[in-house]
């Protein structure tokens, strides 16, 4: 028979496949075990629904072989419900006509949910084309006498004859060019169907000759050998009823090359309305790249059990990179290359759900506080990650936080801290820094130490930012005690405040005046005990650490924001220091004053030389 055009502008359409479409030539294979899959999932319905099918001997494989040499091929044979003469001119002679979209086209109801079947565009045959440069396929229907073969180069056309082949189904042979001559190997083979095709629902038996050695190292003999190199049934598929812990771990050490056994798991099938199955891990340990930009993703992307990427950072929100498994959707719709996910509706669903199933899980397993303190410690900043940039879970993450305390040695939820505030306490508080000692013995802490006011303690450097995007808990307000207004909440006499303002408004200008632009203002303290001063923030005025946090992220053009000095009326130094006002050690000690509040709050001194001098003429009076 001679030669037919192909029904489309073949030339440039296949270059387009071969080149753009797919990035990385080795889903060939992928792509053509899937079409196997799928002729045999055709025929597996209709031997289960079609009368005339019903006797049908139906040994449902896919077998792979190999030649190596200057000459090479490779095989890929299924006994799937094969195609006639017509099928192979209009599936393989027309790029982007798909025989299984027609076959679905004709399905309805639970047969259409049933059917497993994979691929709705038509063209991943044609990647054969990346690595040989020519293609045979030979193929016989299910109930048809007749068999076929079509021969292609992939570029002049193609020929479509008679053939000889007796049993049903397809057998594709590649005859691979240079670019395809490694497929021509039992180990890139099977690691390739491990990679991408272990978990397809039908058995892939591999052939290839195992070459026995002499004691020389020479070739005494060859046997023939095959053997089934994949699963052939997803391990996610089986219900949870009928899997035990050990099989888990196991499943997780296979999956992620991970010498020790997952934290904990979540396994969940949804029904109805949109199919998928998801099987996350939480690894006990933080991977080494976890907050490196270039993070590579955990979650691998299945349709029908055929791997589909692996690469997808958009499978889970960002704040999940921590989680490993599987997504295994037959409703999911893919792009042509099934490389890139389309932003669809379906996707958006998925996703969502599974961020709920997870938030689920780790909800019970924070009911064991030991337990949830060890996830915590490893992944308890990607939690905060996700109070920042989740909006929608953003209720449930707030319930995950877990903060050092003032009350406790140990770790406490929001939640916690509610349910033990006193009657009369309408706010949340709290205190930021970057040292956990310093911000214990902070002068800040007094005034709600002496009330027996819980504190909560936040010297991760990203918790400022967390925090702001958690106004309120509860109806209650969060406010930060490193802040001017959070102690007017305990103002108790507003009348004796303003006399010492009053009496101390000499120091107060004097101060001011001396500070000039290092403070935005020099006040009378209602929230110290035993400290003789401190800096705050205004209310809307970033605080020191957060300052602090932006310079060391590159924003060193930043203005620089002055703090508010507050001293305390009724300590030693500050009641002498009235006195003070016109001798010249009053610089020295209003000097001193400021800095060690400072030092108190962790930051650094501009000067400190000068500090160090202030202090020892200070010293030197006393002697």
């Amino acid at each position: 028979m001679s030669q037919q055009p192909f029904q489309t502008e073949v030339s440039q359409l296949l270059k387009l496949i071969i080149h753009s479409l797919y990035s990385h030539k080795e889903i060939f294979l992928r792509e053509l075990i899937s079409n196997s899959s799928d002729a045999l999932d055709k025929l597996r319905y209709l031997t289960l629904t079609k009368d005339d099918f019903k006797s049908f001997s139906f040994e449902p494989k896919v077998s792979i072989e190999f030649q190596d040499g200057d000459d090479p091929t490779l095989t890929i044979t299924d006994t799937g419900i094969g195609m006639s003469k017509k099928e192979l001119q209009d599936n393989l002679g027309t790029i982007a006509r798909s025989g299984t979209k027609n076959f679905l086209s004709k399905l309805s109801g639970d047969a259409k949910k049933d059917s497993q079947l994979i691929g709705q565009f038509g063209v991943g045959f044609y990647s054969s084309f990346m690595v040989a440069d020519r293609v045979e396929v030979a193929t016989k229907k299910a109930g048809n006498k007749e068999s076929w073969k079509w021969v292609s180069d992939g570029e002049s056309g193609f020929e479509i004859k008679k053939d000889v082949k007796k049993d049903n189904g397809t057998s594709i042979t590649l005859y691979l060019n240079d670019e395809g001559k490694e497929f021509a190997s039992r180990w890139k083979i099977e690691s390739l169907i491990k990679k991408y095709s272990d978990h397809i629902d039908f058995p892939i038996f591999l052939t290839y000759s195992e070459v026995d050695y002499d004691d020389e190292g020479k070739e005494k003999g060859r046997e023939i050998k095959t053997d089934q190199v994949n699963d052939a049934k997803a391990f996610w598929t089986r219900s949870k009823s009928e899997l035990k812990d050990k099989e888990y771990k196991e499943f997780y050490k296979s999956f992620s090359n991970d010498m020790e056994d997952p934290f904990d798991w979540v396994h969940f099938r949804a029904e109805g309305n949109l199919e998928f199955t998801i099987l996350f891990f939480m690894p006990k340990k933080a991977s080494a790249d976890i907050f490196r930009a270039d993070y590579q993703s955990g979650v691998k992307l299945y349709v029908n059990r055929v791997f589909i990427t692996d690469d997808d950072k958009e499978l889970l929100p960002p704040w999940l990179r921590f989680v490993k498994g599987v997504i295994d959707s037959s409703d999911l719709p893919l792009n042509v290359s099934r490389e890139i996910l389309q932003q669809n509706r379906i996707m958006a669903k998925i996703r969502s759900n599974s961020v709920k199933k997870i938030l689920d899980r780790l909800k019970t397993i924070a009911g064991d506080k030991d337990r949830y303190f060890e996830f915590y410690e490893q992944y308890g900043r990607l939690i905060k990650e996700g109070v920042y940039q989740d909006f929608e879970h953003k209720e449930a993450l707030t319930d995950l936080l877990r903060f050092k305390s003032t009350r406790e040695d140990g770790l406490v939820s929001l939640r916690e801290y509610v349910d033990r505030m006193r009657e009369d306490q309408k706010s949340i508080y709290y205190i930021t820094g970057q040292n956990q000692v310093s911000l214990r013995n902070s002068p800040l802490l007094e005034m709600y130490a002496k009330k027996d006011i819980e504190v909560l303690i936040l010297d991760d450097e990203i918790d400022e930012i967390i925090i702001t995007g958690v106004p309120k808990y509860d109806d209650k307000e969060l406010k930060s005690v490193n802040r001017s207004g959070a102690s007017d909440d305990f103002n108790e006499d507003a009348d004796k405040e303003k006399k010492e303002e009053k009496s101390f408004k000499p120091v107060l200008k004097k101060m001011k005046k001396l500070l000039g632009d290092k403070v935005k203002d020099v006040k009378i303290s209602s929230r110290l005990n035993d400290s003789p001063s401190c800096i705050v923030a205004d209310e809307n005025d970033p605080t020191a650490q957060m300052q602090e946090m932006m310079r060391s992220m590159g924003q060193m053009d930043m203005p620089e924001i002055k703090p508010i000095l507050e001293i305390n009326p009724n300590h030693d130094i500050v009641s002498k220091l009235k006195e003070k006002t016109r001798q010249k050690s009053f610089d020295n000690i209003a000097y001193l004053l400021y800095e060690q509040a400072l030092i108190q709050e962790g930051v650094k001194l501009e000067d400190p030389s000068g500090f160090v001098n202030r202090l020892n003429d200070v010293i030197k009076e006393t002697l």
